[in-house]
């Protein structure tokens, strides 16, 4: 389903300041797959996710998406088939528009826009319905400005809207970091349930170890541009929290911290 193929990465190249985030990484994702990537920071774990929504271009190697080379292709395009939700809630929704008028945007991704109204009456009640569901409140507050919202209303808006439309992938980077631990939780269920429902092919990178080991498919850890830890279905099951953070202390220690 995605696959970085032999990707090399550089920063700054040709300076003094040069610097190789990647060398021939790979990563491959089966369709369905939930995977949940920690690491500290540094590892390369947002310029993953860059690279494969087309934020940053890879310097070598190859970006495949459903058998597809997208490598080239531009970000734009790319986000018709991928939903992302970022870390800062103000991000991912348009704050000086309604909530009505943030899901009308979503509902129309990728469509053509003529001279027609932006908001399609006959779809407000399927976008309250949408909005009940997050149990929230929000389907009684369609003319409120997103921007009045809390952080968790927000990002929980934020998710609904990159699954409105047909995606193959969802990226969630970091998107409970900025939030109290009663809304991130909140969000974490949302997610899981809004992934299962749709079978997104889907990328969490988050510093919740927690999070990590409970939700998902998949387990991996980065470090330094590399994949140090990889566990799938059974052996991720098996794995706890005290393990995941006894690696992060046995890396610290190697790199002299």
């Amino acid at each position: 389903m995605l696959e970085l193929r032999g990707i090399s990465k550089y920063y700054n190249p040709g300076t003094v300041s040069e610097m190789c985030l990647f060398r021939d990484f790979s990563l491959k994702m089966e369709k369905g797959e939930f995977l949940s990537v920690v690491g500290s920071n540094g590892s390369g774990k947002t310029s993953m996710l860059n690279l494969i929504c087309g934020s940053i271009p890879a310097d070598a190697g190859q970006v495949i998406m459903g058998g597809r080379d997208i490598t080239k292709e531009k970000e734009y395009r790319r986000n018709r088939d991928i939903g992302r939700v970022y870390q800062n809630p103000a991000m991912g929704t348009c704050p000086s528009m309604t909530i009505l008028e943030n899901m009308a945007l979503a509902d129309n991704k990728g469509k053509m826009y003529g001279l027609s109204r932006g908001t399609n009456k006959a779809r407000i009640e399927l976008y309250r319905e949408e909005l009940a569901k997050l149990d929230l409140g929000l389907e009684d507050k369609l003319h409120v400005k997103v921007g009045s919202l809390s952080g968790g209303q927000r990002q929980a808006i934020a998710l609904l809207m990159c699954a409105m439309t047909p995606i193959k992938f969802l990226i969630l980077d970091e998107h409970t970091a900025a939030l109290d631990p009663k809304t991130a939780e909140r969000i974490m269920e949302l997610t899981d349930t809004i992934v299962k429902e749709k079978r997104l092919t889907t990328i969490m990178v988050t510093h919740n170890l927690r999070y990590a080991v409970e939700y998902g498919s998949r387990l991996v850890m980065m470090h330094e541009g590399k994949i140090i830890f990889d566990k799938k279905e059974e052996e991720k099951r098996d794995i706890h929290v005290e393990d995941i953070l006894a690696l992060f202390n046995e890396i610290s220690i190697e790199c002299g911290n």
